[in-house]
C-alpha cells in the first residue's frame, strides 16, 4: 500500500520569530499609540481641549525622554533608595522652580525663554502634527533615542525661520562647550576619581555632594526646558492654569521615578562607572555650569539634549586619554560617541520635518 508523504508545516523563520517576539512586547504600546493618533484627528480641531491634551503629552514625552540628561546619573547612583524619596526631592525641587518663574515673570514659567521672537504668541489654534510631535517623541524613546525635545515640541511652533536657526546654532555650539569643558575636566580629575574608586565605597559626604548638585541642575534645566512643555500653553499662566501645568508634571515625575527613568536610561548605564556618586557628581556638576552660563548668555531656547551628549562624550575621550574608564579601545569610544551623535541628528532631521509640515506659512 503506497503512502501520501505528510506536508510539512513550515516552521518561522529567525526573522518571523523576532517579529512575532517584537509584537508580543509592543503589542499594547502599538495600541496606544495608534489609539493617540486616530483621537488627535478628532480633537485638532477644538482648540482648547487641543491645548491641554498637547499639553499633557508633551508633559510626558519630554519628561520621559528627557530625564536620561538631568536625572539619569541621579537614578543610576541611587538604585537602592526608595523611588518615593527621590521622587519628592526631584519634584519639590520642581515645584519650587517654575513657582518662582510663575511669580517673578508674571505667569510665564519658562523664565522667559517663550518670550523670545517666534515663540512669544500663544498658539490659538493647532495642528495635527503639533499634537502629534509628543506621540513620535514618545516612539522615539520606546526606541532608546535621546533625541531633543527642544527640535521636535518647540520648532513645531516657530513662526519664522530665524528663530529656528537661533535655537539650532545656540544648540550646536553648546554641544562644543560641553564636550571641551568635559575633556579638560576629566583629564584633571579622572585619575584622582579612579583612585577613590579604588578605595572602596564612597565617603557618605559625596552622597550630599550629588543630590545638592543634581538639585542644582534640575533646576537650572528646567529654566530652560520648562519651555518644552508649556508652548502650548498661554504664555501667561492663570492661577488655575499653573496649578494643573505644576500637577501635571509632579505626577508624571512620580511615574518616571517608579519606573526607574524606563529605557531611555540605558543610554546613562552604558558608560562608563557612571554609577559611582564621585563621578555622578562631576557630571552633574559640569552639565549645571555649562547650562547657567547658556541660560545667562541669551534668552532663545535651546536643546539641553546636545549639550548633555557633548558632555558624556568627553567625558569617555578625557577618561581614555587619562587610561581611566570602561571602554579600553578608541573604536569603542568612537562607536559609542558616534552612535549617541547619530541619535540625536536623527532626531533633529525627524524635527525639523515635523516643523515645516506643522507650520509651513511660519517658516517659509
Amino acid at each position: 500500500m503506497q503512502h501520501t508523504p505528510a506536508i510539512a508545516l513550515d516552521t518561522p523563520t529567525s526573522g518571523e520569530r523576532r517579529l512575532l517576539s517584537f509584537w508580543e512586547k509592543e503589542r499594547g504600546f502599538i495600541a496606544m499609540t495608534a489609539g493617540l493618533l486616530i483621537a488627535i484627528g478628532f480633537i485638532a480641531p477644538h482648540a482648547e481641549i487641543a491645548r491641554w491634551f498637547g499639553f499633557a503629552l508633551a508633559g510626558y514625552s519630554a519628561v520621559a525622554n528627557d530625564s536620561v540628561q538631568t536625572l539619569g546619573t541621579f537614578i543610576a547612583s541611587n538604585r537602592n533608595k526608595p523611588w518615593w524619596m527621590l521622587w519628592l526631592f526631584i519634584g519639590g525641587i520642581f515645584l519650587a522652580t517654575v513657582g518662582y518663574s510663575f511669580y517673578a515673570y508674571g505667569g510665564d514659567v519658562t523664565y522667559g525663554r517663550l518670550a523670545s521672537k517666534g515663540f512669544d504668541q500663544t498658539p490659538m489654534s493647532f495642528s495635527y502634527l503639533q499634537l502629534a510631535a509628543p506621540v513620535v517623541l514618545l516612539v522615539l524613546t520606546r526606541a532608546r533615542m535621546p533625541v531633543s525635545t527642544t527640535f521636535l515640541l518647540l520648532s513645531c511652533f516657530a513662526t519664522e525661520p530665524a528663530s529656528l536657526g537661533k535655537v539650532l546654532t545656540k544648540s550646536v555650539a553648546g554641544y562644543g562647550v560641553a564636550f571641551v569643558a568635559s575633556i579638560v575636566m576629566f583629564l584633571l580629575v579622572a585619575k584622582a576619581v579612579d583612585r577613590a574608586q579604588a578605595k572602596g565605597p564612597a565617603h557618605p559626604a559625596w552622597r550630599v555632594a550629588q543630590w545638592g548638585t543634581t538639585g542644582l541642575l534640575w533646576s537650572v534645566w528646567l529654566m530652560q526646558d520648562a519651555s518644552n512643555i508649556a508652548v502650548y500653553l498661554p504664555r501667561q499662566l492663570a492661577v488655575w492654569e499653573f496649578a494643573v501645568f505644576a500637577l501635571v508634571i509632579f505626577a508624571g515625575l512620580g511615574l518616571l521615578f517608579k519606573m526607574r527613568g524606563a529605557r531611555v536610561q540605558h543610554v546613562i548605564d552604558a558608560k562608563s562607572r557612571v554609577t559611582d556618586v564621585r563621578a555622578a557628581t562631576v557630571v552633574d556638576l559640569i552639565y549645571a555650569v555649562v547650562l547657567y552660563v547658556f541660560k545667562i548668555q541669551s534668552g532663545v531656547p535651546m536643546s539641553t539634549t546636545w549639550v548633555f551628549i557633548g558632555l558624556l562624550a568627553g567625558r569617555e575621550i578625557g577618561m581614555a586619554i587619562r587610561n581611566v574608564g570602561d571602554h579600553e579601545s578608541k573604536g569603542a569610544i568612537a562607536k559609542l560617541i558616534g552612535r549617541d551623535l547619530g541619535y540625536v541628528t536623527i532626531g533633529l532631521l525627524v524635527s525639523l520635518a515635523i516643523a515645516i509640515a506643522a507650520n509651513p506659512d511660519g517658516l517659509f
